[in-house]
């Protein structure tokens, strides 16, 4: 007899509200690639992403897995609770349990933690035959190789949202507020080429990201895959470290396979901030040269922008603006610092008393200042993020900043109008 499992990608209605204002969302892999690895002999799966769906509380199902980020933390709880109390066996996996497992304990009846390539697969054997433990580490290092294709009819979703696909995990750098390292093991690793760029043929959409921490890192393996995504004439988009953008061969294999964009951390232009966080592969003194070369190739910059450092101050947003204008910034991810569980940044913060409270939904990076920074007050800093947001994003800093990039200019307007009419609605 099949047992019902439900599959929940959680978002709390405050990420809820700001993701929907936006128009260039993509699709959570995690829950469409678990469910990926179900027998269908054994179990009815039913997927609900709570973007875009209502979580179905009123249904009966036998087992409830939920994966959990650190803003959607308290939400998850009362989520679990629920199911719960209508008789569901509920596990709850992802990076906040894997941070703080104790703590999700005391809401479940199943932890997963850590990479669910092998624990996956046997809770859900164990709890077919029910025999199932309270809990499923990744105690070894799973090898990424005949991995299912994700389940993407199972998950409803906007036209307009493109298709992911990873090709690696895991990052070799150590940036401080960065939680990679403890959520993965630390091993950079690859894909079978083959399997990814089936995966990709697969894909109905023309425009799809690679979900990669670092897609250049493994720089064989990249020319590889950009090399065999020719023929398939995708555009597409992944994120990188700047510092391996000076490289002429990935550039130009990138081009060729039909790379849209590149999203880049620049962080910050303050060389002082940068190697605050131990992100010093990035050169502030390069930005100019290497971005140079991405539009060369006709590859647009999406930077990564955070504000909140230690050396920070109400300058720095009008100063941040500049340097993008000045080096033609195709679009920007703006962020709010955030001190996220058991990172370098955390624990500092936690030492010097400057955590502002312990409700991880203020934990987002979007809406909400967490902690105490240096050189302003949390008003200032968040205040100065969403002016910076608007600047950028209006009509004048769009032209100064096409001036100098000259790259896929209806993309480009395309992109920064979508974003332009998210901030006014």
């Amino acid at each position: 007899m099949r047992k019902s499992i439900l599959l929940i990608q959680p978002e709390n209605r405050k990420i809820n509200a700001f993701r929907r204002r936006q128009f260039n969302n993509f699709v959570q892999i995690t829950m469409p690639y678990l469910a990926g690895f179900i027998d269908e002999t054994k179990y009815r799966i039913t997927l609900v992403d709570e973007y875009r769906q209502r979580i179905p509380y009123g249904r009966p199902f036998d087992l409830v897995a939920i994966t959990v980020n650190t803003p959607n933390a308290a939400h998850c709880y009362g989520m679990a609770a629920k199911f719960r109390a209508s008789g569901a066996v509920v596990v709850l996996g992802g990076p906040h349990v894997t941070l703080l497992p104790g703590e999700a304990s005391r809401y479940c009846d199943i932890l997963a933690i850590g990479e669910a390539e092998e624990t996956w697969p046997k809770l859900l054997e164990d709890f077919y035959r029910g025999e199932y433990a309270a809990e499923y580490r990744s105690e070894t290092i799973p090898r990424l190789q005949n991995l299912p294709v994700p389940r993407w009819d199972l998950l409803r979703r906007s036209p307009l949202m493109k298709g992911a696909v990873f090709s690696t995990r895991g990052c070799p750098h150590n940036c401080a507020y960065c939680n990679l390292k403890q959520i993965y093991h630390n091993r950079f690793r690859t894909r079978p080429v083959d399997e990814v760029i089936h995966e990709i043929s697969l894909m109905k959409s023309r425009f799809f990201v690679f979900w990669d921490d670092n897609f250049f890192a493994d720089k064989a393996h990249a020319v590889e895959v950009m090399e065999r995504l020719v023929p398939l004439r995708k555009k597409w988009a992944a994120q990188v470290t700047l510092a391996d953008c000076n490289n002429e061969e990935l550039l130009t294999k990138a081009r060729a396979a039909g790379c849209l964009y590149l999203f880049v951390g620049l962080e910050s232009f303050s060389p002082a901030a940068l190697k605050g966080v131990n992100k010093g592969v990035n050169q502030v003194a390069r930005y100019e040269e290497i971005i140079g070369k991405l539009h060369k190739h006709g590859i647009m910059v999406q930077a990564g922008i955070v504000f909140g450092f230690d050396e920070d101050s109400p300058d720095t947003f009008r100063q941040t603006l500049q340097g993008c204008e000045a080096l033609g910034i195709d679009g920007v991810t703006v962020s709010l610092l955030t001190p996220l569980p058991q990172t370098p940044v955390y624990a500092q913060m936690k030492r010097e008393g400057r955590l502002l409270s312990g409700d991880w939904s203020l934990y987002n990076g979007k809406t909400d200042v967490a902690f105490q920074p240096k050189g302003m007050s949390p008003e200032e800093l968040h205040r100065g993020y969403v002016e910076f947001r608007r600047r950028f994003y209006s009509l004048p800093s769009f032209v100064r900043r096409m001036r100098v990039s000259r790259t896929h200019l209806f993309y480009n307007f395309a992109m920064n109008l979508g974003y332009r009419l998210a901030l006014k609605r």
